[in-house]
C-alpha cells in the first residue's frame, strides 16, 4: 500500500489532462459549429463570398481539434466532436452543390466517413430551401439541378448498408432526406407543370 497515492495521483493527472483536452475539444466544438451555421446562412442569402471564408474558418476549427485530440483518440470520436464534424460536412457540401462543383472529400476535410456522409446527407435536405428559392425567382432549371443532385446524393446514400452504430444513424437521415426530396420533387414538378401551362396559354 506505501504506492497508494503514487497511483492515485498518477491517475490524477491524467484525469486532468483530459478533462482539458475535453474542454478545449467542447469549445472548439462549438466554435466549428456556430461558424458552420453561420456559412449555411450566408448561403440561402446568397452571400456566397462570405459562405467560403466560413467554412474555410470551419476546416480550420477541425484542424484545431484534431490537433488538440491528437492523444486522446476516445475524446476525437465522442459523439459531441463527431456532431461538429458532421455540421462542417453538411456546410461545405451544400457550398459544393449550390456553386455545381466536386464535392469535398472526408479526407480534405479531416473527418470521419459516418460524420461526412451524414452531414452529406443533411446537405442534401438543405437543397430544398435553395430549390424553393429558385422556384420563388422563377428560376426552374437550378431547381431542378438541386433536386436532381439531391435524389442522387439519396440513392447514392441508400448503398451504405451498415448497421447504425457503425454509420452514426444514417438510415434514419436517409429516411428524413427522402421524405424532404419527394416534397420537393412534388414541388419542382407543380411549378414547371404551371410554367409551361402559363407559356402555352400566353402563345395563343
Amino acid at each position: 500500500m506505501q504506492n497508494l497515492n503514487a497511483i492515485v495521483s498518477q491517475a490524477r493527472g491524467a484525469l486532468e489532462a483530459t478533462y482539458q483536452s475535453r474542454e478545449r475539444a467542447l469549445a472548439h466544438g462549438r466554435a466549428l459549429t456556430r461558424t458552420c451555421a453561420n456559412a449555411i446562412r450566408a448561403m440561402h442569402r446568397g452571400e456566397l463570398s462570405e459562405a467560403r471564408l466560413a467554412v474555410a474558418g470551419a476546416q480550420a476549427e477541425a484542424v484545431e481539434v484534431a490537433a488538440a485530440l491528437a492523444d486522446y483518440p476516445e475524446l476525437l470520436y465522442a459523439g459531441y466532436v463527431q456532431d461538429a464534424h458532421k455540421e462542417l460536412a453538411e456546410a461545405a457540401c451544400l457550398l459544393a452543390l449550390i456553386e455545381g462543383v466536386d464535392l469535398p472529400t472526408p479526407e480534405s476535410l479531416g473527418i470521419e466517413a459516418a460524420a461526412y456522409l451524414n452531414g452529406l446527407a443533411e446537405a442534401a435536405s438543405e437543397g430544398r430551401r435553395h430549390a424553393l428559392d429558385a422556384l420563388r425567382k422563377g428560376e426552374h432549371t437550378r431547381a431542378e439541378t438541386m433536386l436532381t443532385a439531391m435524389d442522387e446524393i439519396l440513392s447514392a446514400l441508400a448503398t451504405v448498408d451498415f448497421p447504425d452504430a457503425v454509420t452514426s444513424g444514417l438510415r434514419r437521415t436517409c429516411d428524413a432526406l427522402r421524405a424532404v426530396v419527394e416534397r420537393t420533387r412534388g414541388d419542382v414538378t407543380m411549378a414547371m407543370v404551371q410554367d409551361r401551362l402559363m407559356r402555352s396559354l400566353d402563345s395563343r
